[in-house]
């Protein structure tokens, strides 16, 4: 098999994790987009391995090692990363992006700054 086709698939994957993580507004679709990001280098990473371990005769295959700890860390990514998204949704009652960036500012649009100097006053 060329190395062409595992790259263009790679690349496919890539792209529509992209478009997930920049399009939604779920937070729980944004952890899922990442996750197919990390899939497609996962693909590129065993891909190039094999296709570098033809050509150089070697067993070492320190591609395929660094997939199982990408997927390792991927894994304790989405467990804390859902934990945070349902603590949120708990709290907030949403797991909207756009509404939770809007958290830190404050309810009105004032800064929490502005919120002190007018608790103090």
């Amino acid at each position: 098999m060329h190395l062409a086709y595992p790259a263009v698939l790679s690349a496919l994957l890539f792209c529509a994790g992209l478009y997930g993580v920049l399009a939604r507004r779920n937070a729980i679709l944004v952890l899922m987009s990442v996750e197919l990001m990390l899939n497609a280098v996962n693909l590129n990473l065993v891909a190039f391995d094999v296709w570098l371990s033809r050509a150089a005769r070697e067993t070492l295959h320190s591609g395929q090692a660094l997939t199982l700890f990408t997927i390792a860390i991927a894994a304790a990514e989405i467990g804390i990363g859902l934990a945070i998204v349902l603590a949120v949704y708990r709290n907030r009652g949403t797991s909207d992006i756009d509404r939770l960036r809007d958290t830190a500012e404050g309810h009105d649009g004032e800064t929490p700054a502005a919120e002190k100097a007018e608790a103090t006053a």
